[in-house]
């Protein structure tokens, strides 16, 4: 059978080039497997959620509560569908599941691309990836947005009010952009068949698309190798063999990965579609998005008013440049990492990050201005319980914008300092103790 088979499709071949290929052994390698292991996760229990659930916003009496045959109790279909899946046996579970692995997937994403960005990963040849990763993010991202739609419980509601409202604020296209995206004027009959499609087919596939164009270039090019590797084999890929040792290894994980997944499910609940109700006019206080997308919230929350301005018959507001251009800006700096960092050699090898103190201290400085945007979208809160003053709130917080980073710069160049002199003084102890020993 197996001589049949490879006379017709060539097995042998492709046994010898994908099969055997050599994958390097490192903990931080997993990160973008446990990305993949999430994305299957998503798809199937998607795929079980999606059988139950309806994706229209047409009028449907709630069979939980159903009123009076004079004043029945109407509430929109994917509303009452969200509500009939948590009554389902293992249909909450699933939901749990399926909220928790959109959460670990950006969030393994984002630890991936640190890894790649604090070891040098993305030069030369690996610039497509690095782009391709981020735009993985990127619709990572708008994928879990989508899908917080679709319960279209109050909070969903009001989440895409604001949402509409970002994209209506566009200039010059910004009404046409936003009834294209949401299938008419807000609220309308057509937003839950359009956010599904997007949910289940436009971006999954996308991601898909992304994620095999990734890694079919991480075959080509290969692995960045681990330091170790460098002293085994100069320029050898040094690694175990991808069917033999490195599948066990990954089926593994991906089970352990869907244990701890189902356990913490288990056990913390998700989006309480059940307490928000259904849509109505009355608004969430408080209402904030996904910890991915709060530093956006944040930057919302600081930019002034006063800020808005028109320029060739287009309307520039506020909301606008603090949703969109910022956001853009800072997103087009992370596109942009490969071409500020160039390098004319092929890279063989991860770097030790304190080797390269400016890219380490930059790194760790981005990531506390976006930690600090983050808290700012608790300006309300913080405010609320007397940490911050109203009138100097946004002063306040737009210093720490520059101030933070600028320690955090500072600090990191500090202590990779300090771990040289102490690399250096090892170093020395080191020669002293062979010249001594040779004395001997």
């Amino acid at each position: 059978m197996n001589q049949w088979l490879d006379e017709r499709l060539h097995i042998s071949r492709l046994n010898d080039k994908f099969l055997r290929k050599a994958f390097p052994v490192h903990h931080t390698f997993f990160i973008g497997e446990i990305t993949l292991f999430s994305l299957i996760i998503l798809i199937l229990t998607g795929i079980i959620l999606a059988l139950s659930f309806e994706p229209s916003n047409a009028m449907v009496v709630n069979s939980f509560d159903p009123g009076t045959p004079a004043d029945p109790n109407l509430v929109p279909a994917a509303y009452h569908s969200a509500l009939k899946i948590n009554a389902l046996p293992f249909g909450d579970m699933f939901r749990r599941i399926h909220h928790w692995c959109a959460n670990i997937m950006v969030a393994a994403a984002v630890l991936h691309m640190m890894r790649i960005y604090f070891t040098g990963a993305y030069k030369k040849p690996r610039e497509l990836n690095w782009w391709i990763g981020m735009l993985l993010l990127i619709f990572s991202a708008l994928t879990a947005v989508t899908g917080y739609a679709l319960p279209y419980d109050n909070y969903a509601y009001n989440t895409l009010k604001e949402i509409y409202a970002i994209t209506a604020s566009v200039p010059w296209v910004g009404p046409w952009l936003a009834e294209f995206a949401f299938a008419g004027r807000f609220p309308g009959e057509g937003i839950i068949p359009r956010f599904y499609g997007y949910h289940i087919m436009l971006l999954p596939g996308i991601l898909l698309a992304l994620t095999a164009a990734h890694m079919l270039i991480m075959i080509k090019q290969k692995h960045t190798q681990p330091q170790y590797a460098k002293r085994i084999a100069y320029k050898k890929i040094v690694g175990v063999p991808l069917i033999t040792q490195q599948t066990p290894i990954m089926i593994m994980l991906a089970l352990l990965f869907a244990a701890i997944v189902i356990l913490f499910s288990a056990y913390v609940p998700v989006h309480p579609v059940e307490h928000y109700g259904p849509p109505s006019s009355q608004p969430i206080e408080g209402i904030k998005p996904d910890w991915y997308l709060l530093w956006v919230f944040g930057l919302l929350a600081i930019i002034p008013n006063t800020l808005s301005f028109d320029l060739l018959g287009g309307h520039f507001s506020a909301e606008f440049i603090g949703a969109l251009v910022l956001p853009m800006l800072v997103i087009g700096l992370m596109f942009a990492v490969p071409m500020l960092d160039r390098a004319k050699d092929n890279m063989y090898y991860a770097e030790n990050p304190t080797n390269h103190p400016h890219r380490l201290a930059a790194g760790i400085a981005f990531l506390a201005l976006l930690i600090v945007w983050s808290v700012a979208g608790y300006k309300g809160e913080l405010v609320a319980n007397g940490y911050l003053p109203s009138a100097s709130a946004n002063a306040i917080l737009w210093g720490l914008s520059f101030l933070i980073p600028a320690i955090a710069y500072g600090l990191t160049l500090a202590y990779v300092s300090a771990i040289r002199r102490l690399r250096t003084a090892d170093e020395r102890e080191q020669e002293r103790a062979m010249v001594y020993g040779h004395d001997d």
